[in-house]
């Protein structure tokens, strides 16, 4: 039996788990499991190596670098990256729910893609509000990966409050 599964695209640092209790209510009453993408970026990827150090390996398909930069962020944070992970896959067996982690760096709509053409068990792509805010991603990008993906495709926003 063919495993399906949701996308669900965050990115590394900032509240990189907002949206997931939905991806996860939603896989559990779809009764799919989970592919996390993690995506890596720097404020426009503060040095010109680190630049050249993702076009290299996203092309050569290297998801170990984009892991290793993102653990090297969070230790200049002082933070576990391997207890963030920790934390996201508890939650998510706490739902009842499989999931699998990947990493990418740089454009989040480059590595969707990626992400979509290696994985054929995807069936729907849910956008964390991280990845949605402040249009991080533009509409000209986001209408592409539509027209492209074959999949459904979910922005989440995030609620804000009036006070």
């Amino acid at each position: 039996m063919k495993v399906r599964e949701l996308l669900f695209v965050t990115f590394h640092d900032e509240d990189f788990e907002e949206g997931l209790s939905y991806a996860a209510d939603l896989a559990k009453v779809m009764n799919n499991s989970i592919s996390l993408l993690m995506i890596y970026k720097r404020k426009v990827m503060e040095k010109f190596g680190d630049m050249m150090s993702v076009v290299t390996f996203a092309e050569a398909n290297e998801h170990k670098t984009a892991r290793e930069m993102i653990k090297e962020d969070y230790e200049r944070r002082n933070e576990s990256y391997e207890a963030q992970l920790n934390m996201l896959v508890a939650k998510c067996r706490q739902a009842g729910i499989h999931v699998d982690i990947s990493m990418a760096a740089g454009d989040a709509v480059s590595a969707i893609k990626n992400l979509l053409r290696q994985n054929s068990n995807i069936e729907m792509v849910l956008l964390s509000p991280s990845i949605t805010k402040d249009n991080r991603i533009t509409v000209k990008d986001l209408n592409r990966l539509v027209k492209t993906a074959s999949r459904p495709i979910v922005t989440m926003a995030k609620n804000n409050h009036a006070a």
